[in-house]
């Protein structure tokens, strides 16, 4: 069970970064992201590519450090995904959303662009990659680390909480102490007011969407790195970002980490009563009992 907790914790920690870039655009823009998930997906495909196809073309050495499974191609390519993900979801926000926003299209409208948006990247992946699972270094052995109460954990998967705790501190010193973070936040509590006192929301919008899709990218790398990569790794992510965003609060970043932890861990454990099919609708359950005392969130939302 407590071995089960810290897996739990692992894959939290990952829904975790994907749902805070998720609770970001709500804050902003107040409109659910349906191709968030596979953003995700994309992301952890981008790395692929550099990975096993670039790199290996310019003869970058792949030679990993110690325990892990990876070498430097991974720590070159995990920034350039995130860059280029990020990238990826400003495009989509100027070519797509912001022609909706200025048509006067309403959230739905939007929401549903966002969908289609997301099976259009899925069958990019599929025709790229095809359907096939894939890793990023196949057949590599990773022993696991021994620690006390039989915990076993795999060196990489304690890479992976280190990660997502340096990217979640990083995002919040730059909401708390950079202009452009504090203009974030003050969009995010009235667009209109912050409009007034002379911000360029078109460029805190920009910003949001660059860190949403480099977060989102973020997650899916590590998730990559965790398990394996196939196509529908994004849509099968969706709803538990949403669950986690909705369990912690809608738009409130610590409550969605809060929330994935929490999703994450549920999920986990429950394979020890039942068969890990049934993981989803377990969190689901836990997700609407808590809703059902705490309609708000864990730390209350937005709900404009």
């Amino acid at each position: 069970m407590v071995e089960l907790t810290v897996y739990g914790i692992v894959l939290g920690s990952i829904i975790s970064l994907g749902a805070i870039g998720l609770t970001l655009i709500f804050g902003i823009l107040r409109f659910a992201n349906f191709a968030h998930g596979d953003l995700m997906a994309a992301g952890a495909y981008v790395a692929l590519f550099l990975v096993t196809g670039l790199f290996s073309w310019l003869g970058v050495p792949d030679s990993t450090f110690g325990p892990f499974s990876f070498g430097w191609r991974m720590v070159i390519a995990f920034p350039v995904s995130m860059a280029a993900v990020g990238g990826v979801s400003i495009l989509l926000d100027r070519l797509l959303y912001r022609n909706l926003r200025k048509k006067g299209s309403g959230r739905v409208m939007i929401a549903i662009s966002a969908l289609g948006a997301s099976f259009i990247i899925r069958m990019i992946i599929l025709i790229i990659w095809g359907a096939d699972y894939r890793f990023y270094r196949p057949g590599l052995l990773r022993p696991a680390i021994k620690f006390p109460l039989g915990i076993k954990i795999r060196p990489d998967q304690i890479l992976i909480l280190i990660i997502v705790f340096i990217l979640v501190t990083l995002l919040h010193f730059f909401l708390k102490k950079t202009r452009i973070g504090k203009a974030m936040r003050a969009t995010a509590d009235n667009m209109e007011l912050a409009r007034i006192s002379g911000i360029d929301i078109e460029r805190v919008i920009a910003w949001t969407w660059g860190i949403s899709g480099g977060l989102a990218a973020a997650a899916g790398i590590l998730y990559g790195i965790d398990v394996q990569l196939h196509p529908g790794l994004g849509w099968n992510f969706l709803l538990p970002l949403f669950a986690a965003a909705i369990l912690g609060g809608v738009g409130n970043m610590y409550g969605a980490l809060i929330g994935g932890l929490i999703m994450g861990v549920v999920q986990q454990v429950s394979t020890a009563f039942m068969l890990p099919t049934y993981k989803p609708a377990v969190a689901f359950i836990i997700m609407i009992i808590l809703l059902l005392f705490r309609p708000q969130g864990i730390f209350g939302g937005r709900t404009r």
